[in-house]
């Protein structure tokens, strides 16, 4: 069963704006885009995101800006009160992901550690893994 949530992870009007516009190119009529966290990266932990037509049990589902948003239930622990942003400037536009649960971050930005991980030590920039 899926979950209805207030906002887990929040989207930015100016990346809201990105990620419909992507939809509409690609074709992904009833899409979302879903923001997960796995293991690996220079920090520990990575974040992911892609575009999803279907849930699963677990899966809290929102409504961002006019952008359904899925996060699984894993993931929310690590996400809480994030949010995502688009920047687009000189050296190239993209997604991030700011995240007041993060204790550190790789300067990739694709990676991070949490207060529960701090303890145990860590690649830094340029380990492997680091995108």
């Amino acid at each position: 069963m899926t979950m209805e949530a207030q906002a887990i992870v929040n989207v930015t009007g100016n990346a809201a704006s990105r990620i419909r516009r992507l939809l509409k190119e690609k074709g992904l009529d009833g899409y979302g885009l879903r923001v997960f966290v796995g293991g690996g990266g220079c920090s520990g932990l990575q974040y992911g995101m892609a575009f999803e037509n279907e849930t699963t049990d677990g899966d809290f589902v929102m409504d961002e800006n006019g952008v359904k948003v899925i996060v699984d239930e894993m993931s929310s622990q690590y996400l809480m009160g994030a949010t995502v942003d688009y920047e687009d400037n000189l050296m190239g536009g993209g997604f991030k992901i700011e995240n007041p649960n993060a204790v550190s971050s790789c300067g990739c930005g694709h990676s991070f550690k949490t207060g529960a991980q701090q303890s145990a030590g860590g690649g830094g920039c340029g380990a492997p893994g680091c995108h």
